[in-house]
């Protein structure tokens, strides 16, 4: 079932769509990548859903990812005495420690790492930025602010601080515990929320180990600050736009968008642009005009994938959401990959190599033979518009191939001895033709790495036809 378009497709599971008809149906119309949302649900409905995406690979014989998606501190004010209080713009209030129920002056704050950390002149939004307060005075205990505009506050609603690192773990108990049970399911990646330095992706890859690909969602300034040093301590990014858009001015965020897949692309690390693309449609079955511009914007900028949040998790129209996303990537792929360029550095790799002979021969794919993630995202970072045959021994390398642009992997127990090229020749031969990549008579590119499959670099390359 190889896929008539390269960039990849995410969704989340929820209500909506966590039944084993429902999952199958969004398969078949286009979704590689099932997102698991532990901000939601339970530990069984995940597992329930794990289980019938497994089985329906099973049954396809195509690579179904899963991204388990942690919740992450999450920063909320306590509770008022009548459940929501009317807030005036320029008016006195204060967040603190008190625990008794807050009124239109005070609402606790059970969080003190942010009295540790908060300074005067920094500004607290609430409830998605719905509301905003500049920080007058700051102790341990009380926060005194001035209300910047007027608006409702109710119970447990989100606070953030855009302009202040706070001194957090990025693993709660509650992550600590999701992660272990993600883990023992055996899912591909795990994205971890409220990422704010590198040293956050060390931290939690200390627990994970190799066991899942580390996805970092960007979504705080911090982030974006040390994109660098995250890029090149993490598998690969997700651009959380919906949290980058409030903790930033919103105009900030499509240049961002652009920066983030420049960098990445660079550090060869995947990219999924997420939040908000096709929101309408959580209530209507046709987006907007801007939605499908925002998607095929993406799509221009070379992300690895787009995802559905709420529209495949708890929407209305979770098939129509999927189809449209499939049809607007087709199109502008069709657009922007009509003509085959790409840009050599000084010194090229094999990988560049490989796609320019693929050029000049016309072949129809690039076969890349390796158990190495991130030797085959040095294809695929380069987005060369040929589809990309990842043939791997490795199960789990097999499953993380999915979320790569371009690239249909391809799972065999054993693979043919690297120094054996005709056996390489006819091994590609056959999968390709099997996958209805190629025909007889078509070119195709082979890529290996080195140390018996498992190098991080491609050490040699040939063409078969």
């Amino acid at each position: 079932m190889h896929r008539n378009r390269q960039t990849k497709i995410v969704a989340t599971l929820g209500p909506a769509s966590s039944s084993a008809d429902m999952i199958q149906w969004l398969f078949e119309r286009g979704v590689d990548i099932f997102r698991l949302n532990f901000s939601h649900g339970t530990h069984e409905t995940h597992e329930q859903n794990i289980h019938w995406i497994r089985k329906l690979e099973q049954s396809v014989g195509k690579s179904i990812a899963i991204l388990a998606d942690l919740q992450g501190p999450k920063l909320r004010v306590g509770k008022f005495e009548s459940s929501e209080v009317n807030v005036k713009a320029g008016q006195q209030f204060r967040f603190d420690m008190e625990s008794a129920l807050g009124d239109s002056t005070r609402v606790q704050l059970p969080h003190p790492e942010i009295f540790a950390a908060a300074k005067k002149g920094d500004e607290l939004l609430v409830d998605d930025g719905k509301l905003a307060f500049r920080v007058d005075f700051v102790d341990a205990h009380c926060i005194k602010t001035t209300a910047l505009v007027s608006g409702i506050v109710s119970n447990n609603k989100g606070l953030n601080l855009p302009s202040t690192h706070l001194p957090i773990d990025i693993l709660t108990e509650k992550d600590k515990a999701d992660l272990e049970f993600a883990l023992s399911k055996d899912v591909d990646f795990i994205a971890l929320s409220f990422v704010q330095t590198a040293d956050d992706i060390f931290q939690a890859r200390k627990r994970i180990h190799t066991k899942a690909k580390i996805i970092a969602k960007l979504e705080k300034p911090q982030a974006i600050q040390n994109l660098t040093a995250i890029l090149n301590a993490t598998d690969g990014v997700m651009i959380a736009r919906g949290d980058l858009g409030v903790e930033l001015p919103p105009e900030q965020v499509p240049p961002l968008q652009r920066r983030i897949l420049r960098e990445a692309h660079k550090h060869n690390k995947p990219v999924i642009v997420a939040t908000q693309m096709l929101e309408s449609m959580i209530h209507a079955p046709k987006p907007t005009r801007a939605e499908v511009s925002d998607v095929a914007t993406a799509v221009y900028l070379g992300t690895d994938a787009v995802m559905l949040s709420a529209e495949s998790a708890s929407g209305d129209y979770p098939k129509e959401a999927v189809e449209i996303m499939d049809r607007i990537i087709f199109n502008a792929e069709h657009d922007v990959f009509s003509v085959k360029t790409t840009q050599l550095t000084e010194t090229p790799s094999i990988a560049e190599a490989a796609i320019l002979l693929a050029y000049r021969h016309g072949a129809r794919i690039i076969a890349a033979v390796s158990n190495s993630f991130e030797a085959v995202a040095q294809i695929s970072s380069l987005k060369p518009g040929i589809p990309i045959l990842a043939i791997t021994s490795d199960i789990k390398i097999y499953h993380q191939f999915t979320l790569l642009f371009g690239v249909c992997g391809v799972y065999l127990e054993t693979l043919p001895d690297a120094n054996n090229p005709i056996e390489y020749k006819t091994l590609v031969q056959q999968i390709a033709a099997r996958e209805g990549m190629v025909t007889r008579t078509d070119h195709v590119i082979v890529a290996l790495t080195s140390d018996h499959i498992n190098s991080a670099e491609f050490s040699g390359m040939s063409i078969v036809s």
